[in-house]
C-alpha cells in the first residue's frame, strides 16, 4: 500500500515544482520506474523518497503511468 500522503493528489506535472529538475533526476525517475517493474513498488517509492524526489512526482509516476512524460518533454 502506498503510504496515505503519496495518494493522487490532483496535480498532472504542471507546476514549476514538478518540473524535471535535470538530467540526473531524470535518471533517477527512470530507474525508479525500473526497479517498480522488476521489484516491488514500496522498493521505488523508497529509492525515489531517498533521491529527494517529491511525493507528488512519485505518486505520478508510480500509480499514473499514462501521466508519465517523455523524456524529450
Amino acid at each position: 500500500m502506498i503510504e496515505p500522503h503519496l495518494e493522487q493528489s490532483g496535480v498532472h506535472g504542471n507546476s514549476p515544482a514538478e518540473a524535471r529538475q535535470d538530467d540526473a533526476q531524470c535518471n533517477i525517475v527512470e530507474k525508479g520506474i525500473s526497479m517498480q517493474q522488476s521489484s516491488n513498488t514500496m522498493t521505488a517509492v523508497e529509492f525515489l523518497k531517498s533521491r529527494d524526489v517529491g511525493p507528488q512526482v512519485i505518486a505520478r509516476v508510480l500509480l499514473e503511468p499514462e501521466k508519465r512524460r517523455n523524456r524529450d518533454e
